[in-house]
């Protein structure tokens, strides 16, 4: 999904979609370009190579379909024509841009101890257990080998 086809949806289809409101999309990418500015001065060099593909909203259209679709870094590539590590790049630089910025922060563990708000918790066990299966004896295997060798020699 890329800028071009989200961009005329209603609030309500983008929010679904995306994940975020539009107007909080929008702070999101200009964040986001604030920061990279800030940060392309200091790099020497920034300004060679190809021109990027891809503008800042769709980078940071491709970093919330990452966290909300769980999708992989190659399906998210192939998406956007790009390389897997490119992708992963991006996915990544735009996190740093959004932590720079210090408006997407979620309050810490010591903020929510000090508040007001009970919580509750459900803890669900998902690991991964081994499937039980009966244990295969040397009778068993015994009696295998004998029914090949009778097919083989029934065959014969």
């Amino acid at each position: 999904m890329k800028w071009n086809t989200v961009k005329n949806l209603s609030p309500s289809q983008f929010k679904r979609l995306v994940g975020v409101k539009p107007t909080t999309f929008e702070e999101m990418v200009s964040q986001a370009k604030r920061i990279s500015k800030l940060q392309s001065k200091k790099i020497k060099g920034k300004k060679r190579g190809p021109k990027e593909k891809l503008g800042f909203r769709d980078k940071v259209l491709m970093m919330l379909m990452y966290y909300r679709e769980y999708r992989t870094f190659a399906h998210i590539a192939a998406s956007y024509n790009i390389s897997e590590a490119q992708c992963w790049r991006i996915v990544t630089t735009m996190e740093h841009y959004l932590i720079k910025s210090e408006l997407f922060h979620l309050p810490g563990k010591k903020a929510l101890l000090k508040s007001d708000v009970e919580w509750e918790v459900v803890i669900v066990d998902v690991s991964e257990h081994p499937i039980e299966r009966p244990k295969k004896t040397t009778t068993i295997l015994f009696r295998e080998k004998e029914k090949t060798f009778l097919k083989k020699s029934i065959s014969n």
